[in-house]
């Protein structure tokens, strides 16, 4: 008789203070009220999460194993015993859907080696949703995570993009710590062509989310947004 293995679920979570059920299918909440091991990115956001969607079993009694940068190969593996043994197990990143810009994918791989089937559900991206709300390009585009940190290859890295995107046609989309939002703002309006069009989505599916898509010459005609500190998406196609 074939061994029978868990499903994986690929869990998306609020990116914003939203309620969940504003955001999420009442599908993808019911299926993860009934699960009893999770893999999540962070122990303390994960369990106030589950607590607030009020999932089936006392939280104490759900099992969890914590995955990040710093997961060696041998922790993943250990991972997929519950999956073996036939339980389904839910993958949730910190916000958002799981293993985009987010270490899950690692996991995601392992299962798929282990012949486990892996059911993605239906959640929010912030890439996705600054994508089709910037007006650019959404027929060839690109996420290309973090820029670099220190100024000048920052804004080496810009120009890359930007010569990129120019010479493809591709929308280029990559985030930045929140501390850090502003300065990478001025870095763009900056190194960037005037026709380059910039494109910032701040604090998605919130009470405060900020859509704003303009060519540089008018971004250095307006005053520029508080960023600061707050969840953002950058976008440009030259």
């Amino acid at each position: 008789m074939a061994e029978v293995k868990g499903k994986l679920y690929l869990i998306p979570t609020p990116i914003s203070g939203s309620e969940p059920e504003n955001v999420l299918p009442q599908r993808v909440i019911d299926i993860t009220r009934h699960l009893s091991y999770f893999v999540v990115e962070e122990l303390r956001t994960a369990r106030r999460y589950l607590s607030r969607i009020k999932v089936q079993k006392p939280i104490d009694e759900l099992v969890f194993f914590e995955l990040n940068e710093h997961s060696q190969p041998e922790a993943v593996e250990a991972m997929l015993t519950p999956l073996l043994q036939g339980y389904d197990v839910g993958l949730m990143s910190e916000a958002g859907v799981p293993a985009i810009a987010d270490p899950g994918a690692i996991l995601v791989a392992a299962a798929h080696r282990k012949g486990i089937r892996v059911i993605p559900l239906v959640g929010p991206s912030s890439i996705l949703l600054t994508l089709v709300a910037s007006g650019l390009n959404g027929q060839n585009f690109a996420f290309v995570g973090y820029l670099p940190v220190k100024p000048d290859e920052r804004r080496k890295r810009i120009r890359i993009l930007e010569q990129r995107s120019r010479t493809e046609g591709q929308t280029q989309l990559f985030i930045e710590a929140p501390y850090r939002n502003i300065q990478l703002l001025k870095d763009l309006i900056s190194v960037c062509n005037e026709q380059t069009t910039i494109a910032i989505a701040t604090e998605l599916t919130s009470a405060d989310e900020l859509i704003i898509t303009k060519t540089v010459r008018e971004w250095k005609n307006i005053p520029l947004p508080d960023i600061n500190k707050k969840n953002t998406v950058f976008a440009l196609l030259a």
